[in-house]
């Protein structure tokens, strides 16, 4: 018997896993791929937004500005990799100015800190690569970048570390509402049963509600495409660069990543399935046509990747906090910008669990987590020096990105570490450099055999199941 199960194992549940970690609880997260952050959370444009296009009184709005400013704390606890980079939203019309000044007004109700409205002139001199067809521009200082899918990671670690259980590889098929707890089938003959149930399943929370509920919800995917620029175009923008936003959304932006490389996207259009996250030709042509909106020159020729994601719409165009059942709270349709706001919604989700467990705090319960060590940010001094320690750091399998044999192996012995190639990447970056993992897969792959003591014929790119799209 559990205390609490979490169903989704993506930026929402993680947070939520550990905020509930604080307590005296036994706890469970499911996640029905074979590692987490492996929905939305890992294929999104990476930024901490700052409040203003959220409509004043909803709760986007609330919970963007809240989650921002926990994050300030978070990633120093966590070891996030993170930047105040700022942004941009720019207009390119004569009536732009006045729907900045809209937005900005937006931003003031929502309590957003440190906007400015500047001219043409003022934009090109912080920005100097945009179009010179800019009639102006919002600046909002306290806008952020973060790596996604690693603040995921290190929330689950450090959850965890303070007690909680993951069970990964594992679908939910039903729930069940029983007379002292509820039954959460995984297709065993034996459910799971905990008191309390939470629903932060991404893509997948309506259909997770609709087990336990008779009000029907529903989800609306939709899919947006990027395009990946090579970190030698690292100083192409330094702030993030907006479009002014439509009714499909915040449009194609170009945004500079925690890593150095730049992003241009996301498109915004139904998927031909709720997991499809191909790319097409024609969706990242739209992404460059639309970034040529914004830059005097799109460097497309120093493109080394492309890749999809799905975010989780909902027709209220607002993130729905409830309770489906009794015992069984649901967040249904987190899309942007449920990255920043991911560690105000678990607080919201903390506040409902705690009115109804009255938990007592756990005394042991430790804030801190510390990341892979980075060999290629180190000094040439330490560099020498920790090699002295562990050889295995001076034997480098990535060489576009400068990854060593030991940040992998550490990856895949990590709490919840990684057991294919998708889960390296995103614990250490080997293959996301310029020649994504052409030279460096095979050494990978051997790695993960050795450490995991499985044949090398059984690791896979990203898991049982590649068209998995559940995750938080």
């Amino acid at each position: 018997m559990y205390d609490v199960i979490i169903i989704g194992g993506g930026i929402v549940g993680t947070a939520t896993a550990r905020a509930l970690s604080h307590y005296q609880l036994k706890i469970l997260l499911i996640e029905r791929a074979q590692d987490i952050a492996v929905g939305a959370t890992k294929a999104n444009s990476g930024i901490l937004h700052a409040g203003y296009d959220c409509h004043p009184g909803t709760l986007k709005a609330a919970l963007n500005v809240r989650g921002l400013s926990m994050y300030h704390k978070l990633v120093k606890e966590l070891d996030i990799p993170h930047r105040v980079n700022g942004s941009l939203v720019i207009s390119t019309h004569e009536d732009g100015p006045k729907k900045l000044e809209e937005l900005y007004e937006r931003g003031k109700q929502n309590g957003v800190k440190d906007m400015a409205l500047l001219s043409a002139h003022e934009t090109l001199s912080l920005e100097p690569n945009l179009t010179h067809s800019i009639t102006g521009a919002l600046r909002a200082k306290s806008a952020g970048i973060i790596s996604p899918y690693e603040a995921a990671i290190a929330f689950a670690e450090n959850a965890e570390g303070n007690g909680v259980e993951f069970l990964l590889e594992t679908a939910v098929t039903n729930i069940t509402i029983e007379s002292n707890h509820i039954a959460v089938w995984t297709g065993h003959n034996t459910p799971l049963k905990t008191q309390l149930l939470i629903n932060t399943a991404g893509i997948e929370s309506a259909n997770i509600h609709n087990m336990v509920s008779s009000n029907s919800e529903a989800i609306t995917p939709q899919r947006g495409q990027y395009c990946l620029l090579d970190n030698t175009q690292h100083d192409l923008v330094r702030h993030t660069i907006f479009q002014l936003p439509t009714h499909l959304g915040k449009g194609v932006l170009v945004v500079p990543t925690v890593d150095n490389n730049i992003l241009l996207g996301p498109t915004a259009e139904p998927p031909d399935t709720p997991c499809a996250t191909e790319t097409t030709a024609h969706g990242l042509d739209d992404v460059i046509k639309k970034a040529a909106l914004i830059l005097k020159h799109v460097p497309i020729r120093d493109r080394i990747t492309d890749f999809a994601g799905i975010r989780a719409k909902h027709d209220s165009k607002d993130f729905i906090l409830q309770e489906s059942a009794p015992g069984v709270i649901s967040a249904i349709g987190i899309d942007s910008p449920g990255l920043t706001a991911a560690p105000a919604i678990a607080e919201e989700i903390e506040k409902l669990v705690t009115a109804k467990l009255q938990p007592k705090l756990n005394p042991n319960f430790k804030a801190s987590r510390i990341g892979i060590k980075k060999f290629r940010e180190l000094s040439p001094q330490e560099q020498a020096n920790i090699i002295k320690q562990n050889p295995a750091y001076g034997r480098v399998v990535c060489r576009c990105e400068t990854i060593t044999e030991a940040e992998i192996v550490a990856a895949i012995n990590r709490p919840i570490g990684a057991k294919n190639l998708d889960a390296v990447k995103r614990r250490t970056r080997a293959q996301m450099g310029r020649c994504q993992g052409g030279f460096c897969r095979i050494r990978i792959i051997e790695l993960i055999a050795r450490e995991l003591n499985i044949p090398e014929t059984a690791v896979s790119k990203d898991g049982v199941g590649t068209e998995l799209c559940i995750g938080g």
